[in-house]
């Protein structure tokens, strides 16, 4: 049974920041619980960790109970295919990200395009990717390192998770921005690039902030430039691309929650409000930082909006270095 108590001192929270629930809205719902699924094959990771806070941070706050469970599917649209059968009641929810597969197929499409099954809540976070290196190459900035491919076309591997993704297409963007010439090596983990990169097997990764930010911090790789439109706070003297003189080389991944399609507008609202309670909360923004996440929040339209700026940004890199199946 949801807390009363909860219940009340969630109304005088919403009362105190100057706005009220949505009326006629009973979400959470009384005697059922709230899961927050997250696409990866582990309890681990980034996405899990969000989903944590925000579970924790929504029972808090609205009463009710809120859990996350993991479903083992990364990408493409059999990561979505499991929600068909849920009520669009919000009683399932999803965490998942703007990540692209090798199929061709974007998150940003199946939540915003023809085949559409999901409705958007709001955006949680951005995951910027990084340029890193192996510590024995010689390049300490993004100069240096643009200098060094020049001097060795072909020669400079860079890792990712497989073609599609989006440690390869920030790649593909960084060669088409400054006219580099790269060889791309595909692993089936980001650990075991990682691995490589550390050893000197490759040389460079485009890596996701979250996902390198412990081997960054350790002295592990070096990082060059961030591909977001601000410094992290978790890593104040890296510099971003665009302070480095390319200003286009912007890339990552959104965090977006979502809904099964035709959950009531009135429930959508309800959880859009809370989420960005949250993510205005400076103790959720601070843990977000911490993992090298950008918190966002905003509209559920914002979000849409997003996905579909995302779903074309991301079928024009992949046009480039990936020939459609026939």
């Amino acid at each position: 049974m949801r807390n009363p108590f909860a219940h009340v001192v969630g109304l005088a929270v919403w009362a105190l920041i100057g706005i009220a629930p949505a009326v006629g809205a009973d979400w959470p719902p009384e005697n059922r619980a709230i899961q927050i699924i997250v696409p990866t094959p582990g309890d681990a990771g980034i996405g899990v960790a969000v989903a944590r806070l925000l579970a924790t941070q929504l029972e808090a706050q609205l009463g009710g109970h809120f859990s996350v469970s993991t479903y083992p599917a990364n990408h493409g649209p059999g990561s979505t295919a499991f929600l068909d059968n849920e009520p669009a009641d919000g009683t399932t929810l999803l965490l998942c990200n703007t990540t692209l597969p090798g199929s061709g197929f974007t998150y940003a499409r199946i939540l915003s395009g023809p085949e559409q099954r999901l409705d958007a809540i709001g955006l949680v976070a951005q995951l910027p990717n990084v340029l890193v290196v192996n510590n024995e190459l010689p390049a300490t900035t993004l100069a240096q390192f643009t200098s060094y491919v020049a001097r060795h076309p072909g020669v400079i591997n860079f890792g990712s998770t497989g073609n599609g993704s989006a440690m390869h297409l920030a790649g593909q963007l960084y060669m088409t921005e400054t006219d580099s010439n790269m060889v791309h090596v595909a692993y089936s983990s980001a650990g075991m690039a990682t691995n490589n990169l550390i050893s000197g097997q490759i040389q460079s990764m485009f890596h996701l902030m979250p996902s390198i930010l412990p081997q960054i911090q350790n002295r592990q790789v070096r990082p060059l430039g961030v591909m977001s439109a601000q410094r992290l706070a978790v890593l104040p003297d890296v510099p971003t691309m665009a302070e480095q003189g390319y200003p286009t080389l912007q890339f990552g991944a959104w965090m977006v929650l979502m809904a099964p399609s035709g959950t009531p507008r009135s429930v959508i609202d309800q959880a859009n409000r809370a989420l960005n309670h949250i993510l205005q909360a400076p103790s959720a923004q601070q843990r977000l930082a911490d993992m090298g996440a950008i918190p966002v929040g905003g509209s559920p339209e914002a979000a849409q909006v997003r996905l579909a700026i995302e779903h074309e940004k991301w079928q024009s890199i992949m046009s480039q270095v990936v020939q459609p199946v026939h």
